[in-house]
């Protein structure tokens, strides 16, 4: 992690502590979430190169199912056109109806200082039954700075399922669909691939409200990090902590 990303993100969670408050009674919730994590997966690819992340956000909710958010974490500069920080930020609508729930919204990612610019907006819509989950995206930009690569999306199937108290198992599939110019190239000349398919099961643990986490990720690519051979795609443990309040 480089000495800015550290600095944006610890600033990012000590203006978390001073998050505002609304008078009891009030609609609207607010909350804050940090973690550290041994290496920042996205769709099952290292973003930070293999390296840790610290990664923080905030939350702000209506009674409604109105809300909005913003999410951060430093990522590797080599692959985001010097950029060094990703900040997400993110609106929607959620609710219930019976045992069913629903979340639909829109996505933007950001990462300031890189040039060529590097971006991506998706809208996504999602359901939830009991310990399963279900979610697609839909780019309706350039994907990551990819020409012509709108349309791109990405499918995800996840089971959150308690084992004990405090514990829950995770399960995760998930498809990513490339349009245009967006392309991955495997190691070793396997060629340019227009998907990609991740997987990840994992293990979280609640220690008196610090999440312990455990997870075994990987995808059917191996994709090629800024350290020459290394697979930033490959079956590998991350381990995390994180608090919210």
């Amino acid at each position: 992690m480089t000495t800015r990303s550290t600095s944006i993100a610890l600033a990012a969670l000590l203006a978390m502590t001073c998050l505002p408050t609304f008078a009891q009674g009030s609609p609207w919730t607010v909350a804050g979430n940090a973690g550290l994590f041994s290496d920042y997966r996205f769709r099952g690819i290292s973003q930070t190169d293999r390296g840790p992340a610290l990664q923080g956000g905030i939350d702000i909710a209506h009674s409604s199912g109105f809300y909005v958010g913003n999410w951060n974490s430093n990522i590797d500069s080599g692959f985001f056109g010097g950029s060094n920080l990703e900040m997400d930020f993110y609106g929607g609508f959620k609710g219930a109806a019976g045992a069913f729930s629903y979340d639909v919204g829109v996505l933007y990612y950001y990462y300031p200082g890189s040039s060529p610019k590097i971006d991506n907006t998706e809208i996504y819509v999602g359901g939830g039954f009991g310990p399963l989950s279900l979610k697609y995206s839909y780019a309706v930009s350039d994907f990551f700075g990819f020409a012509d690569s709108d349309g791109s999306s990405y499918f995800d199937a996840t089971v959150n399922y308690p084992v004990a108290a405090g514990t829950t198992l995770i399960g995760h599939v998930g498809y990513q669909s490339l349009k245009g110019n967006a392309r991955v190239t495997e190691i070793s000349g396997g060629g340019l691939r227009d998907s990609i398919t991740d997987w990840k099961i994992g293990i979280t643990y609640d220690l008196s409200g610090w999440l312990l986490g455990a997870s075994y990720i990987g995808t059917n690519r191996d994709l090629a990090g800024s350290v020459a051979g290394r697979n930033i795609s490959g079956d590998t443990l991350v381990l995390s902590v994180a608090k919210s309040f």
